[in-house]
């Protein structure tokens, strides 16, 4: 790598994800974007008497680990912090953390939603918020709450990129990206909704200021500068703090008329546009409504994406029959196209667990036959996914009264050719696939954006299309087979 120019700067991007985190520096400036891992560590949940939790712990100490490693390679500009959305940590009145944050996937959500609905009502809720229904939204987590010894004592409420914030800066603020998923942000206005907030007697004073993507979030404390050996005063980014937001802000598109699927554990599949769509057409098909970069609505609804492969492999992994994920891949490729397809959203593959098993039942259920083989398995899911790509972007486009000419994958999910190929054949568009590090990518894009580097949205994906490894895909074959799989799992 040449020698770092006047006109760039190297930032950190601290990048949480639901089963490891990552601290990656980026070498950004008008014509160069460049990134190096600089550590990674396992994002491993706990399970306690109350439930599964995040170990926010080890993970803050990834993050210190992470951030020491970076400052022995050369100076750094800046630290932006993006992780998953909906999940939160309370903290009291001294800004301790009280109890480890609950883990979206613990089972405490469901009958939490169904007191909240009964309370405001699924259109009252959509007509404000816009946010796809989902149990674990952070609206219904905090109903769940309400009955534990930590609630009297709370005083504030910080999602996690705003609590590991805290923990670098001592600062207290809402990033918006990630504040727009709790179900308590008002996707008209921009801003928490007072209302629901008062509806639902919730303390207003637990609701930290917003910030959005590029405000300066505080610097490192003098403790925490002194661990990572980064120089006192280093300043700290709000970036797009869901990481969902983070990448679609990295998607190369040329033009406005684009679909994407940021595809990892889950898949985030859907379109970008300047304004929510809250009709209640909207909300029967459950779409969200969530902030982006610069005000924009990713309009989106989620999948369940490749937490199904997966689940399927730590299962066979754990039977001693695991393998490769290329010879996986390559066994899918062999078996036979459509023998078997499944609806990758049915709420029995939302646990951990025995994920072959649960898959066995669903086909067993609509008179299909299970997979006979890894492979099987494998091109069941991977097909499964392209058609519930399909579904989402096509009934996205008509709500929203747009015409996608093409598809961006963003994130891992990019780097499997088999299903990138089959969601350009199952949809009938191209697909331009990469960057697999977009979220990444996203995050250093603002901060570089912050100290002024780079342009607008559209600059930043300029940058990312000419300096990115990208792959393009063509619809193959004959998309009636596509049809009639579409229609055969309608039918089950």
């Amino acid at each position: 790598m040449s020698l770092t120019s006047p006109r760039d700067a190297v930032f950190a991007a601290v990048d949480l994800g639901a089963t490891s985190g990552r601290v990656i520096t980026g070498l950004a400036g008008p014509e160069r974007l460049v990134l190096t891992e600089a550590h990674r560590f396992a994002n491993t949940p706990v399970r306690l008497p109350d439930g599964l939790r995040w170990d926010v712990p080890a993970l803050y100490q990834g993050v210190l680990d992470g951030l020491r490693t970076a400052a022995r390679r050369g100076p750094i500009a800046s630290v932006g912090i993006d992780t998953w959305a909906v999940d939160y940590g309370l903290l009291d009145a001294d800004g301790a953390l009280l109890g480890l944050p609950f883990h979206y996937r613990d089972d405490r959500n469901t009958r939490a939603a169904e007191r909240v609905l009964a309370e405001c009502g699924a259109r009252e809720l959509y007509a404000v918020t816009g946010l796809q229904h989902l149990p674990f939204n952070t609206v219904f987590q905090l109903a769940a709450h309400r009955a534990s010894s930590e609630w009297g004592a709370a005083r504030t409420m910080l999602l996690i990129p705003d609590l590991l914030t805290h923990r670098l800066t001592g600062t207290v603020g809402a990033e918006i990206t990630n504040a727009s998923t709790t179900g308590l942000f008002d996707a008209s206005s921009g801003g928490w909704s007072e209302a629901l907030i008062a509806r639902l007697d919730l303390e207003r004073s637990w609701f930290p200021p917003l910030r959005e993507p590029g405000d300066p979030a505080g610097t490192l404390l003098p403790h925490v500068a002194e661990y990572t050996g980064l120089p006192a005063g280093t300043p700290v980014t709000a970036v797009a703090s869901h990481d969902t937001a983070s990448a679609v802000a990295a998607v190369p598109a040329t033009g406005p008329g684009f679909a994407y699927v940021s595809c990892g554990t889950w898949s985030l599949a859907g379109l970008e546009l300047p304004a929510p769509v809250l009709t209640e057409e909207s909300r029967a098909a459950n779409f969200t409504n969530e902030r982006g970069v610069d005000g924009t609505i990713r309009y989106l609804r989620n999948i369940m994406g490749m937490w199904l492969l997966e689940e399927c492999r730590r299962t066979w992994e754990a039977r001693g029959e695991g393998a490769s994920l290329d010879v996986l891949l390559a066994g899918a490729a062999r078996a036979r196209p459509f023998a078997a397809v499944i609806d990758p959203d049915d709420g029995a593959f939302f646990a951990p667990g025995d994920m072959p098993s649960r898959i066995d039942a669903q086909l067993l259920s609509s008179g299909q036959v299970p997979p006979g083989t890894p492979g099987g398995y494998v091109r069941c899911v991977l097909e499964s996914l392209a058609l519930a790509h399909r579904r989402t972007l096509r009934e996205a486009a008509a709500l929203a009264g747009r015409d996608p000419d093409r598809i961006h994958v963003v994130g891992g999910g990019s780097r499997n050719e088999l299903l990138c190929q089959w969601t350009a054949d199952a949809t009938g568009l191209p697909v331009t696939a990469g960057p697999a590090e977009a979220t990444a990518l996203g995050n250093i894009l603002v901060q570089a954006r912050a100290r002024g580097l780079v342009g607008g949205l559209a600059d930043m994906r300029s940058l990312v299309a000419r300096t990115q490894e990208l792959r393009h895909y063509t619809p193959q074959g004959d998309q009636r087979a596509w049809d009639r799989a579409a229609a055969r799992l309608e039918r089950t």
